[in-house]
């Protein structure tokens, strides 16, 4: 989405009635901030995945919502948090530092309790983002893989690749999901910025998808399916890590 664009909510929606069972968990960050996390952990999981929310809408958007449920049909656990400004109601993001700290709390709190499941991070836009950032900066242990749900490559309309020199210094696995419309990833340049990284990278391009994964109905697909394939390809990448 742009963060927090609702195009698409209600086509997303429909897969609620799928919803599995949340755990409400509260993580803390640092001294002065915790946050609420909920934990969707089938029993039968194979993988795990710590999935940060991009910079206009929480956790708890239907689109979060309904990705976690998908991901759970496929046996993949995942850990939702709130970065802390968004726990606050702030629509000022964090400072990296901090959305950084709240990335490695949440991971710490999923690999507490998933022990023994492959462990990956990652999010949509903001929190794909600070999550590669937190991982080049000092690699979080045990994270396998990182799963970008559309990298914001740059602002829209300002064509640029300095938001991913750092992935240079990213030495494991990342999936790159990425919509052909999507206006905060110039396609020609994403592959750019991917094809150095070698078979550390994988871009799975979603045709007619923009930044929140919306398709137009020309496209013969619909939000949800889109959803379901971005659920099957993030299973079939982890099971090949």
């Amino acid at each position: 989405m742009t963060d927090g664009d609702a195009r698409g909510v209600n086509h997303i929606a429909t897969v609620a009635h799928m919803t599995a069972s949340a755990q409400a968990l509260q993580l803390t960050v640092d001294d002065q901030s915790s946050v609420s996390a909920l934990l969707i952990a089938p029993a039968d999981a194979q993988h795990a995945l710590v999935l940060a929310h991009g910079a206009g809408a929480g956790m708890a958007h239907p689109f979060m919502e309904a990705l976690a449920n998908e991901l759970a049909a496929r046996r993949v656990a995942t850990l939702r948090y709130q970065f802390p400004y968004m726990e606050r109601g702030s629509k000022r993001p964090d400072t990296p530092a901090v959305a950084h700290a709240a990335v490695r709390a949440a991971v710490d709190e999923a690999r507490r309790r998933m022990v023994g499941v492959p462990l990956f991070a990652g999010g949509k836009s903001f929190g794909a983002r600070m999550s590669s950032q937190a991982q080049a900066l000092s690699p979080m242990p045990d994270v396998k893989g990182l799963v970008f749900v559309g990298f914001p490559l740059h602002p829209a309309g300002k064509p640029s690749v300095e938001r991913a020199t750092h992935l240079a210094r990213v030495s494991c696995p990342m999936l790159f999901l990425q919509g052909t419309r999507d206006e905060l990833a110039e396609l020609d340049l994403l592959r750019g910025v991917v094809a150095p990284l070698k078979d550390r990278a994988t871009l799975e391009v979603i045709d007619d998808a923009d930044h929140s994964f919306h398709v137009r109905a020309k496209s013969g697909r619909t939000d949800a399916q889109v959803l379901a394939s971005l659920a099957q390809l993030t299973a079939d990448w982890m099971g090949r890590q």
